[in-house]
């Protein structure tokens, strides 16, 4: 039996189902409006642009041209190869150099854990360019950097592993990885102190309790429940790495071209618009084929 105010007209129950039925549509509208005009519109003038023909002379025509995917992968494979590697090691850095910071953050810094919180951001406020320029200064062969590799033979070693032509680190692979993780390992950080600092420390304390030691009580408790964390960080710094051009280019050398660097170049200075856009497009699909299979692989779709 429906109950009846004095006074108040009754709420009709099909009027609010159907109030509530276009309420996330117009939520939602703004967000969708957003991507369409700035995500899948460029992406299928993208594609159009890379399957036309011509020059910048007499013009681009759309003719189905697929020879652009053939060139593009033919003529630039060793830049593709080379920008997933370097965007990969790098990610593998900031993974390693990372964690601890993020669990010590989370769990060992006390009061001091916001001031952290700010170091971690302060990079962000200044410009990209400027922070790769100023690894020029800090790998330059006089600086203390590389003095003290010199001295320890840690640039030896590098130069065995392939990293540094010569006793220089500017112009070598190193510095252009070193600085891909400088740049990027901000965003390695902050989702895994996000998914640490919701770690129940009292799981650790059930683990000692079953004889668990430290390596096991990281390997079975800490690392399953970091694994969002984990997962979100690796994708924030993989996915821009691989595309990045800036740290190949002030910090690299001919022989250390990625991809991104190409496509800059294909795109401003070449103007081969077609070419560029097949080698941006083969990037893209390759960048979130990779993702979709370390996704599944990692076991978990709760990103932070």
């Amino acid at each position: 039996m429906a109950l009846v105010v004095p006074g108040v007209r009754p709420v009709r129950r099909r009027a609010v189902r159907r109030r509530g039925t276009f309420t996330p549509l117009i939520l939602l509208a703004p967000a969708m409006l957003w991507l369409t005009v700035f995500f899948v519109v460029p992406t299928f003038s993208l594609a159009s642009q890379s399957l036309q023909t011509g020059d910048i002379d007499n013009g681009f025509v759309f003719a189905w041209e697929f020879q652009n995917y053939a060139s593009a992968l033919g003529r630039y494979w060793p830049q593709f190869l080379r920008s997933l590697l370097y965007a990969g090691t790098a990610t593998v850095i900031t993974l390693l150099l990372g964690f601890p910071l993020a669990w010590f953050m989370a769990h060992r810094s006390g009061k001091f854990k916001t001031m952290l919180l700010v170091l971690v951001i302060a990079p962000f406020f200044t410009n990209f360019l400027i922070r790769t320029l100023a690894w020029q200064v800090i790998l330059t062969d006089q600086g203390w950097v590389s003095n003290v590799f010199r001295a320890t033979g840690i640039t030896g070693v590098l130069h065995w592993l392939g990293m540094v032509p010569n006793d220089s680190l500017m112009g070598s692979p190193f510095a252009v990885i070193a600085g891909l993780a400088y740049n990027f390992l901000p965003f390695m950080v902050l989702p895994l102190y996000t998914s640490l600092e919701r770690l129940d420390l009292r799981f650790l304390d059930a683990a000692g309790d079953l004889y668990a030691n430290g390596w096991q009580t990281f390997w079975k408790v800490i690392w399953p429940l970091s694994l969002p964390g984990v997962v979100s960080g690796t994708l924030l710094t993989f996915i821009p790495a691989a595309g990045d051009y800036i740290n190949s280019k002030l910090l690299g050398n001919t022989q250390t071209v990625m991809i991104g660097q190409v496509i800059d170049s294909q795109f401003l200075r070449v103007l081969d618009y077609p070419l560029a856009a097949a080698l941006s497009f083969i990037l893209m699909a390759t960048i979130i084929f990779m993702v979709s299979l370390y996704v599944r692989a990692a076991g978990t779709e709760e990103l932070v």
